[in-house]
């Protein structure tokens, strides 16, 4: 079988090569891998920004989907022929309060012809989508589903989203299917476009508009009850201008730096909530899926690319040209 493994921290690291087909043990199920999706911590994890000490090489990617073509001699909730998608977090569940295996960073991932995984760590596609779409979902849908539950969003509230990658497109589907008012930002006025036409109310571009927090505050009326921030210090305050009394941030990345100044009157003044969302457990997967199939969600897929276009298109998900979701078709 085909596959890409990380071999250095570099910009050449991700090398194609070739193994034979694995045969699963107790509690593992192989998949035919179908489709995987590329996040922007598969960047970071190749150019050693992530965690320099991950053991190498390592297979990578989060993200796929694929069909069941052996089970270990234990695996009761999973048969060959069945639809599967990765899940993120393979040793986080309502029963377990640690987690340390993520695929495709502590554990082999799916950057692979075949992939072997823990029963813990697959879950059933909803039958309604295609495994293009379902090799989206793990990461980036259940980071966006996360935060909107630690928030509680309901019909009426307000959202403020950053950019239009793959966490703050799925952020505006999510929103948009439970009611809420959702605000965009983007430095590119097609991109805002884009997402006018899935349902933004509103879309600021932030190059134009250096004080863009203040701007959301308006349009959302008095303040958003959400942001999911993706920045971290170079939009940090900006968010908490943006926000209501009692607002939330949702903190799930730092693409333009990991520390700021805060004033924390401020904070005190707006009884902010800040939380930090790692994705999500499993529980959080599979109620996704029941959100999106009630809802008829399809993932938003920019573009897509063969196994052999894997590592570029790993390496290039930095310049922030995508909308939604990039994604590797392997043996489809």
């Amino acid at each position: 079988m085909k596959l890409f493994e990380l071999q250095s921290f570099s910009d050449e690291g991700l090398q194609m090569t070739e193994r034979g087909t694995p045969s699963p043990c107790l509690g593992e199920v192989v998949i035919k891998v179908e489709s995987a999706s590329i996040n922007f911590r598969d960047f970071m994890i190749a150019k050693g920004l992530y965690n320099p000490n991950l053991s190498l090489p390592l297979i990578p990617l989060s993200d796929g989907s694929g069909e069941v073509v052996a089970v270990g001699n234990d695996v009761k909730n999973f048969k060959v022929g069945d639809r599967v998608s990765s899940v993120f977090w393979q040793d986080w569940n309502s029963d377990v309060k640690t987690r340390m295996i993520s695929t495709g960073c502590d554990a082999a991932g799916v950057l692979s012809e075949y992939a072997v995984l823990p029963e813990s760590a697959v879950l059933l596609i909803p039958d309604y989508l295609s495994y293009k779409e379902a090799a989206t979902l793990p990461c980036a849908a259940v980071t966006a589903w996360t935060c909107t539950m630690a928030a509680n969003i309901k019909a009426g509230d307000s959202v403020l989203l950053l950019g239009t990658g793959g966490v703050s497109i799925f952020g505006l589907q999510i929103a948009k299917a439970l009611g809420a008012n959702v605000i965009i930002t983007s430095s590119s006025d097609d991109k805002l476009a884009r997402a006018a036409d899935l349902g933004a109310d509103a879309t600021i571009n932030y190059k134009d508009n250096p004080d863009w927090g203040k701007q959301a505050f308006e349009a959302a009326g008095a303040g958003v009850n959400l942001v999911i921030e993706i920045g971290g210090g170079g939009t940090f305050n900006q968010s908490m201008e943006a926000l209501t009394i009692g607002g939330h941030i949702s903190i799930i990345g730092a693409l333009s730096g990991v520390a700021t100044e805060l004033n924390l009157l401020n904070m005190v003044f707006k009884n902010v909530h800040t939380h930090g969302i790692t994705v999500g457990t499993r529980e959080d997967h599979e109620a996704m899926n029941h959100f999106f199939s009630e809802h008829q969600i399809h993932p938003i897929i920019d573009k897509e690319v063969s196994l052999e276009a894997g590592a570029d298109a790993i390496m290039g998900i930095a310049s922030g040209d995508h909308f939604g979701k990039i994604v590797v078709n392997i043996n489809n």
